[in-house]
């Protein structure tokens, strides 16, 4: 069976070329590009080596390794260190990969040897499953494929085998819940019940975290016989499908482990959630149980029902999915499209991937969030590899080279903006490019893997790359395993006769079904979304002065390329619309225009909070620029602010019960951020009897002067219960408190809104109407309408200084009208080249000053 699957699955990913677009890239380019890939693998993987090893992480500004609590703690972000050598382990197939032979034998050895499993640490289960779990049993499948060839490994006897099993058994403790689902953290020695564990209190845990585990749990139990593990996975994954909202079909984002009730009911394809929809498709490709991929169906639909909104991937509520409960995306979801290229859904896969290029284009590297017009909300990147990872599941299913030159951009951009002497940083904002020091294993696991099989073919590679499947963290296993054993029993779901299906429902897209003689429908996809953020279009230089549009030689209408950017054009008679007159240089058209402004709500901004320290000594000289919440008490509503003294909370991250209300009643709380949501630490406070919570960033370093300040979100659900004010210090600031704190036995502080600055310009949206002469006065109406009219004019006159009148040298004028309350006097449009006259600086005339 699982020939057949293979060979379903893989027709779909066969290339075709295009005619018309980008320059197919030569064999000697894509080898210059592979060595590149091949030397920045080598500086990274390297420089782990030397600075790091044995340690998890690589700090690449320190040139040295991350040690778990030798380092100051960084949350839930550390719950990936189990001082079991992480990056080794999560490197181990890479080296395959990339064909380096003797240096994945050399670390095999030294992972059987030196690395060890049984540390008293808690760690994140989710983490631990797809980067160790993961990386020991793809290095396990490579190391006896190498074995059974007779020319390397001879000395291996399964040793990562067990160590895989050693760990699956380390892992199973997390599932001993009343549900199924496992709890998100387990001690590696203790379990979790275990008084000494240090965890087990949790009551919560992610989507994602829950539904990843089918992959590495099945692969295990199939390779060690053991059944436990895929019961287990398995499971967990048919509670999270008897939980979706039946009316919608899909999930939410955190679900409580005992009961499961759902505690953020937002719904999306990025963090939270992702690699739960993306296992139910894997896992039907891995062991051929067709329910996962009606389960994946299911969801799939009211994923493109609710939540696709080419090129966008929204969030909604679960149970309205028709509101969306933010404006901004997170980069994880950039995997996404490469899931669809599994679905066969490549239109919309095209269309998010090309959404997500211009962002980097205009960012450089994908922002850990960004808003639907594509600014920055977290300037973070992590060095992720999932726009990497779409951008080569898109090549192998349409063979197209644009996206080789996508490859490329990810390689120049890693080398210019990433690549420090001890390796890559991540970038800790992209809108200033500093570095944080920090470089993850998925970095290495992940991103070269992707980049590496991108500018190879088949016949360079070690292996047939065709015969594995990724997991979410780029492992490899063997499809065979669906031969291996049969599926678990009892593993059903109920029929659903609704469920609409098409073509690729049961079986993977051809590109000729796809694409029947049209090689070059996916450039027509993309174009519609080229210049979604403004970066990017050519500049075109020409002698007339006129209205340029971005016209491609495709044949298609000016009107119609400009709806499918997404400009609405309407005619004002339905005689027909305006005279496009393509007498000039191509792209360049003369037309009259009328243009209806309306004022739009003004974009949210964040206005900044202060921390003063009123008591003795300090006597109000300490002010700290402080975040807001978007719950909570409105301080700028409190014309005094809110005072009182400060108190650290116990435990420090207010995420178990509170262990100090005595000292919290009628002080203001110091919590650190990270291990749980901000509301929920908010109300186990104000629960204690604290008058307000100033909460501490966890990242080392931060500040506000090299980070913006953001806006604390609720958990999803109400928040009105929560009164008391809330404040956000990054650590640099808040460093201040906790030294005056361990200085001074009573620090008191004042909450209180930072002094407004001037209010913005009005935001105007702007809708373009075609009209004929004449018709100009006809439209006039309610409010302020801008009338642009641009007339033929003599370029012979471009230098001419514009008369009193207003007459531009392009024989064109600007008319505003406007209701009585708001007209202002007609004034010259001012030109690109030719500046209007400079007013006499009369000191009376208060309107001449600058």
């Amino acid at each position: 069976m699982w020939v057949i699957l293979k060979t379903l699955f893989y027709l779909g990913l066969g290339s075709w070329v295009l005619g018309r677009g980008t320059r197919a890239m030569s064999a000697e380019e894509k080898t210059t590009i592979r060595g590149q890939v091949l030397e920045m693998f080598e500086h990274a993987y390297g420089s782990y080596m030397k600075y790091a090893y044995p340690a998890d992480e690589l700090m690449p500004l320190s040139c040295r390794g991350r040690v778990r609590g030798q380092e100051p703690n960084r949350g839930d972000i550390d719950d990936s260190l189990g001082k079991f050598s992480l990056t080794l382990i999560d490197t181990l197939d890479t080296l395959v990969v990339l064909n380096k032979l003797e240096e994945f034998e050399e670390a095999v050895r030294k992972t059987v040897s030196e690395v060890r499993l049984d540390n008293d640490v808690v760690v994140s289960v989710f983490e631990t499953n797809i980067r160790v779990l993961g990386g020991l049993l793809g290095a396990h499948v490579m190391a006896d494929l190498l074995r059974g060839r007779g020319e390397r490994m001879q000395w291996y006897q399964d040793e990562l085998l067990h160590m895989a099993k050693d760990l699956g058994h380390r892992l199973l403790p997390a599932f001993n819940t009343t549900s199924g689902l496992p709890y998100p953290r387990v001690n590696l020695r203790y379990g979790v019940l275990n008084p000494l564990s240090r965890t087990g209190t949790e009551s919560d845990t992610c989507t994602a975290c829950a539904g990843t585990m089918i992959l590495e749990f099945a692969a295990l139990s199939r390779l060690s016989g053991e059944a436990v593990f895929e019961e287990h996975a398995r499971k967990a994954l048919d509670v999270l499908w008897e939980k979706r909202q039946r009316g919608s079909d899909l999930v939410g984002t955190v679900i409580n482990i005992h009961n499961g009730d759902w505690v953020r009911r937002d719904s999306g394809v990025g963090a939270g959630i992702d690699s739960y929809y993306e296992y139910l498709m894997k896992a039907y490709i891995l062991l051929g149980d067709s329910v996962y991929l009606e389960r994946f169906n299911t969801h799939y639909s009211a994923i493109m029902k609710y939540i696709s909104q080419p090129p966008l991937l929204l969030s909604v509520h679960m149970h309205n999915p028709t509101v969306s409960v933010r404006g901004w995306m997170d980069s994880l979801l950039a995997f996404f499209p490469g899931l669809q290229v599994l679905r066969g859904d490549l239109k919309p896969a095209i269309e998010t991937h090309e959404m997500l290029y211009q962002v980097t284009k205009q960012h450089k590297f994908l922002p850990e969030a960004f808003t639907t017009e594509f600014r920055v909300h977290w300037g973070q990147h992590p060095l992720r590899p999932e726009f990497a990872e779409s951008t080569y599941f898109l090549y192998k299913a349409t063979g197209d080279p644009y996206y080789l030159k996508v490859g490329q951009s990810i390689v120049e951009k890693l080398n210019t903006h990433a690549r420090v002497p001890c390796g890559f940083a991540a970038v800790q904002d992209v809108r200033t490019g500093t570095h944080e020091d920090r470089m993850d294993s998925f970095f290495l696991a992940e991103m070269f893997k992707y980049l590496y099989l991108l500018f190879s073919e088949k016949s360079q590679l070690p292996f047939d790359i065709d015969d594995y499947i990724f997991t979410t963290e780029a492992h490899l296993l063997p499809m065979s395993l669906s031969i291996t054993q049969p599926p678990c029993q009892g593993n059903g779901t109920e029929p659903r006769t609704a469920l609409e299906e098409d073509l690729f429902t049961h079986s993977c897209p051809s590109a000729q079904t796809l694409f029947p003689n049209n090689p070059s429908f996916a450039k027509t996809i993309r174009d519609g979304y080229k210049y979604l953020n403004g970066v990017g279009r050519p500049q075109r230089v020409s002698s007339i002065r006129g209205i340029e549009l971005p016209l491609h030689d495709n044949g298609m209408e000016p009107v119609e390329f400009l709806k499918s950017m997404g400009i609405s054009l309407t005619q004002l008679n339905e005689a027909g619309g305006a005279q496009l007159d393509s007498s000039g240089p191509k792209g360049v058209y003369r037309v009259k225009l009328i243009a209806e402004v309306s004022q739009t709500t003004e974009e949210e901004e964040v206005l900044p909070l202060i921390v003063q320290v009123i008591s003795p000594p300090f006597l109000g000289r300490i002010v700290l620029t402080a975040g807001p919440a978007k719950f909570g008490m409105d301080l700028t509503k409190q014309e005094n602010g809110v005072k009182g003294s400060i108190v650290k909370s116990a435990p420090y991250s207010a995420c178990g019960p509170i262990e100090n209300p005595a000292e919290l009643r009628g002080s203001i709380a110091l919590a650190l951020r990270g291990d749980c949501m901000f509301a929920a630490k908010a109300r186990r406070l104000q629960g204690a009897g604290a008058i307000g919570v100033i909460f501490v960033d966890h990242k080392e370093g931060s500040s506000s002067e090299a980070t913006p300040l953001f806006q604390m979100v609720g958990d999803g659900g109400p928040t009105s219960d929560i009164t008391v004010p809330l404040v956000f210090l990054f650590s640099r600031e808040a460093a201040a408190l906790t030294t005056a704190l361990e200085e001074h036995r009573h620090v008191e502080v004042l909450l209180l809104p930072k002094e407004k600055p001037p209010e913005k310009p009005i935001g105007m949206n702007i809708q373009i109407h075609l009209a004929k002469e004449g018709e100009v006065q006809a439209r006039q109406g309610k409010g302020t309408t801008i009338q642009l009219l641009l007339q033929p004019g003599d370029e012979d006159d471009e230098e001419e200084e514009p008369e009193a009148g207003g007459n531009l040298p392009t024989g064109g004028h600007c008319v505003s009208t406007a209701t009585e309350e708001q007209a202002p006097p007609p004034q010259p449009c001012a030109d690109a080249q030719t500046p209007p006259p400079t007013p006499d600086p009369s000191p009376a005339d208060p309107e001449s000053d600058p």
